[in-house]
């Protein structure tokens, strides 16, 4: 057992809760060893035409040493350059599956998630996924959490132990943000009983958009010291001010006139370039889409999520060493929580078999860590040593507040871009990138040419684009007929289009505001996504992945051509449209690359453009 401190909110270094005791657990006796490399990794990019990659792995953020020490595009020779090669490390070899085998068979192969399903008695065509999605699951997973306190650690051994402090009965947030209550909070401030959360309204990245089949609320909450004048009065204005100031922080909007530490009481708490301050919470409540609904969250939620630093972090120490991929994760068997090696814990309740929150496993946590961590030297640790993993365009280990709109647009309920169901429309306008000075949403179809970070391309999204853009490619006769080169010159034309139509700002209305058909799906689309993650539901099977395809995205599939083939790792060839199920790697144990991916890419500096070492997922 590792005995793990937790310190209550708002107390002094010397008053403690119960302690949280967590285990260690080799990743090699999980069902998915290599869970934190997500399945959109193992896709096929079209000869280099879709770069989804370029959203998880760049070094802009390493450059400018905000608050991420994991260059990913090439500037640390130890990890290698993640957009140009399937370069996926491995531990514990022979004796552990390697990482360049595909895991995600839900993803993978959809029909054998239908084929389990079926076992079960289950027949999802009989699924009323409208009313499923309009149930509330959250309320009764709340009411579950010991010690009824605002504490971010009830202090109770229970399942449900750090499940957040946020009542949905609370929600939502008020004008400002602020989330209050009626009844309960920390401090009243004129609006009600203040809570000490608030909400973040960003851009989202194309993992959870309405048209990927999940969507988020976005809460903060700082220790009350942050909430507090210097005499210890809580004080709106104060926390607000400290938020700001954080939220500059993250963003890399300082100004000269900014003070180096919190003010109020939290004066003492040095404010530390591109960090978060020990004690901050997020809270992460990721929903079914429900077109029906103003920005399109569902009643439903698929998860609830929360992450609360603990520990200090020196993004330094590391600097471009390496880290122990062979590292055990740190977590606990029945509580929900791990540690992501950086300073945070995480935790996660996801749904049973019948639609109800449980605290997820230590298997099911490792995928958290993928996208939420950094690194650490672990010898130079000083406690023991915990699996990191992480990507190069995190902030601190996180993707929200970086994101968030600028002003009072940012401090408010998280609303995919102003989505209006009694209108269908969209009201805020499309953000820009700060450093690519081009629309966020106009970047990412530029270099996707998809929906997703699968750059799948749904049904609804096809007719949009073959209505709108004159010449747009089908795909489908080159697919049917083998014809790898028609189809890779299709994607080459498909991505010459998109660029001037998104340069036209065809995408766009008169409003500089997103077409609402190429954010928002349609609701049967939406519903039928619904259906088919809830298999994955039903079938408890999280640990081979949530995000499920009608059929195998093409992005699966094998289409290369002859200069650019690769084989199965046994030596057999792949045959023109099979399932790629797995790439070669290094096969050689005396090398330092032994196991890892040597395939490229074929995302290259020199071709179209697509190659971008330094995006920085930052607003204007």
């Amino acid at each position: 057992m590792l005995l793990l401190w937790a310190l209550a909110q708002g107390s002094s270094a010397a008053d403690y809760l119960l302690p949280l005791r967590g285990e260690t657990f080799d990743r090699a006796q999980f069902a998915n060893p290599h869970a934190h490399i997500p399945a959109q990794c193992y896709i096929e990019t079209s000869g280099g035409t879709q770069n989804a990659c370029l959203f998880c792995h760049t070094d802009g953020v390493w450059q400018k040493k905000l608050g991420n020490n994991n260059p990913q595009a090439g500037a640390n020779p130890n990890v290698g350059n993640l957009q140009a090669e399937y370069a996926f490390g491995s531990f514990n070899l022979p004796f552990t599956q390697n990482a360049s085998i595909n895991p995600w068979r839900n993803t993978l192969r959809p029909e054998l998630l239908r084929v389990e399903v079926a076992k079960r008695g289950i027949d999802p065509a009989r699924w009323d996924m409208a009313a499923w999605i309009r149930q509330d699951n959250w309320r009764a997973a709340h009411a579950q959490r010991p010690k009824k306190n605002g504490d971010w650690d009830s202090g109770v051994d229970h399942p449900f132990r750090l499940f957040p402090a946020l009542n949905l009965a609370d929600l939502p947030a008020q004008e400002d943000g602020f989330v209050r209550s009626a009844t309960h909070g920390l401090w009243r401030d004129g609006k009600g009983w203040n809570t000490g959360w608030r909400a973040i309204n960003f851009m989202p990245y194309g993992i959870f958009t309405p048209q990927a089949g999940s969507v988020s609320g976005i809460y903060l909450r700082l220790p009350t010291e942050f909430m507090q004048d210097e005499r210890g009065r809580f004080e709106r204005a104060t926390y607000a001010a400290n938020l700001d100031l954080l939220a500059r922080n993250i963003q890399d909007r300082l100004r000269k006139d900014d003070p180096p530490h919190y003010i109020g009481k939290a004066r003492k708490v040095e404010r530390v370039r591109g960090q978060y301050p020990l004690g901050t919470e997020f809270a992460h409540p990721l929903h079914y889409v429900d077109v029906s609904r103003d920005g399109t969250r569902a009643v439903r939620v698929k998860e609830v999520r929360w992450m609360m630093k603990r520990q200090p972090w020196v993004a330094d120490e590391f600097n471009l060493g390496l880290k122990e991929e062979s590292a055990p994760v740190v977590a606990h068997p029945s509580q929900g929580w791990i540690e992501n090696g950086t300073g945070w814990l995480l935790a996660g309740w996801i749904e049973d078999a019948r639609g109800a929150l449980r605290p997820q496993t230590p298997s099911e946590l490792v995928q958290c860590i993928g996208c939420h961590s950094g690194n650490i030297r672990q010898s130079e640790q000083g406690r023991y040593p915990t699996f990191t993993s992480g990507t190069g365009n995190t902030i601190d280990s996180t993707w929200s507040l970086p994101r968030q709109f600028a002003g009072a647009l940012g401090w408010r309920e998280m609303d995919y871009l102003g989505y209006r169901a009694a209108t269908k429309s969209l009201s805020t306008p499309e953000p820009k990138n700060r450093g690519q000075q081009r629309g966020e949403f106009a970047f990412f179809l530029d270099h996707v040419v998809g929906a997703s970070l699968y750059g799948e391309m749904p049904a609804a999204l096809e007719a949009v684009f073959d209505r709108d853009i004159p010449g747009w490619p089908t795909l489908e006769p080159h697919v049917a007929s083998g014809d790898v080169a028609g189809l890779l010159a299709a994607q080459q034309r498909r991505q010459q289009l998109m660029r001037a139509y998104t340069s036209r700002g065809d995408h766009l209305d008169r409003q500089g505001r997103i077409l609402p058909e190429l954010f928002i799906p349609p609701a049967e689309a939406a519903l039928e996504g619904a259906r088919r993650y809830r298999q994955v539901v039903a079938t408890q099977s999280y640990d081979f992945g949530k995000d499920v395809f009608p059929a195998t995205p093409l992005t699966l599939r094998y289409f290369r051509p002859p200069t650019a083939a690769f084989t199965h790792q046994d030596g057999r060839p792949y045959r023109l449209g099979e399932v790629i199920t797995d790439r070669p790697v290094n096969e050689n144990p005396g090398d330092f690359t032994y196991g890892i991916g040597v395939t490229p890419t074929l995302i290259e500096a020199d071709k179209s453009g697509n190659f971008i070492p330094d995006y920085l997922p930052l607003l204007e």
